[in-house]
């Protein structure tokens, strides 16, 4: 199917981006690996006049590992990269698998991350995982930067809290701590190419034998990727036993009310939640 008609803009910096953006308004929207973009414009869903691509910015391709604040994604690295690389498999497995179970590998290759969360999909893969690990989303705007907590990125089905004119320039996900480890689930019809039917991720700090700290998140079973703070409280302080998990397994399942659609009806989503955070949960405590 042919494109809507639109303007193709290529700015050379992030100055020239933003001030773009802010400029032109709604009709205009950012482009960096285009996956999540040019599929709904091919059906008609979205049509902008105005495409402003920032593959051209220097500067916004890495991924970099610090002990002190963790794994630094830029805009424009792809997730074929971060599920790839040995610094994300070696300091955090979880975000690697995350991004490894993200539609195809060609998809992967030209898709980022920052594109990832900013078509703020309910059934976004990566966001579970970036919301238990405290994930920090670094902006540019015309008149100043920011960091966004991931908490407080997603306000609704395909929008975040960016304001007008403000380009994501990349992603800090803070370091395990000791005796942390983390896990991401998805369930999907195939393993390749589906979008999630849920998703759940888990954090767990376990010391002598207690868990010390927890954070459980869900995918595609709201309006936006949520977290399950019950869940959480039932696991912190104890051994997480089969009971344990069991019990907050339930808790993460009465914590969302998921609609029905083509992929799964309401009921199945949360009987699977119960399932996978049981998974998600024991996956996370084998590391």
């Amino acid at each position: 199917m042919v494109l809507p008609n639109f303007e193709y803009m290529a700015p050379k910096t992030l100055g020239e981006a933003c001030n773009l953006l802010a400029e032109l308004g709604k009709g205009a929207m950012v482009m960096a690996g285009a996956t999540d973009l040019i599929p709904p414009m091919k059906d008609r869903v979205i049509k902008p006049e105005y495409l402003i691509d920032i593959k051209r910015i220097p500067d916004l391709d890495y991924l970099e590992f610090e002990s002190t604040e963790g794994l630094k994604i830029g805009a424009l690295t792809t997730l074929r990269s971060i599920e790839t690389s040995p610094i994300v498999k070696e300091n955090n497995p979880a975000v690697a698998h995350a991004a490894k179970v993200v539609a195809s590998t060609q998809i992967r290759a030209k898709g980022t991350m920052v594109g990832n969360i900013c078509n703020a999909s309910p059934s976004c893969d990566t966001a579970p995982i970036l919301l238990v690990q405290g994930a920090k989303i670094l902006v540019q705007g015309p008149n100043k930067d920011r960091c966004i907590s991931i908490d407080d990125f997603f306000v609704g089905i395909k929008k975040t809290s960016l304001e007008s004119g403000e380009v994501v320039t990349g992603i800090i996900i803070p370091p395990l701590g000791e005796n942390e480890k983390a896990a991401y689930i998805k369930h999907a019809v195939r393993k390749a190419m589906d979008l999630a039917i849920i998703g759940v991720a888990a954090r767990l700090r376990i010391e002598k034998g207690i868990c010390t700290d927890a954070k459980i998140a869900l995918g595609a079973v709201a309006i936006t990727p949520i977290r399950a703070p019950r869940a959480e409280e039932i696991l912190i302080g104890k051994k997480l036993t089969e009971e344990v998990i069991a019990e907050a397994s339930v808790a993460a399942m009465n914590s969302c009310n998921p609609i029905s659609d083509i992929r799964a009806s309401a009921e199945y989503r949360k009987d699977m939640i119960r399932v996978f955070t049981k998974r998600a949960i024991k996956q996370a405590m084998e590391g």
